[in-house]
């Protein structure tokens, strides 16, 4: 998911910035490149808990209507997942929002 206002920031702006306090130009132009090309960073790190919470509360789903159709064996596989969905739901809403509250901060570093 881009946000638009970052967007606006480029490498080159960076490495500019960057050059223009430490004075080498060579080091931040080898740092630059680096910045989550494969995948790792970040936003893949978001994505693939989001993909995991949704798995869970999948999972979640279905063991409890399998508990209220009666097809369940154990009552207690419905309530461990339901509650392993709530807990991962809140840990990656908790992220979420230190990531737009680290955001709404570099917004007002730059103003």
């Amino acid at each position: 998911m881009p946000i638009d206002a970052v967007n606006g920031v480029t490498t080159n702006a960076m490495t500019n910035a960057l050059t223009s306090v430490s004075g080498t130009s060579s080091d931040v132009a080898g740092t630059a490149g680096a910045t989550s090309t494969d995948g790792s960073g970040f936003a893949a790190s978001l994505g693939n808990a989001v993909d995991g919470l949704q798995a869970l509360q999948s999972d979640s789903k279905t063991l409890a209507l399998k508990a209220v159709t009666g097809n369940l064996d154990d009552i207690h596989d419905a309530t461990i997942a339901a509650t392993r969905a709530q807990v991962t739901l809140e840990l990656v809403s908790a992220v979420r929002n230190k990531g737009v509250d680290a955001f709404n901060e570099i917004m007002r570093m730059q103003a």
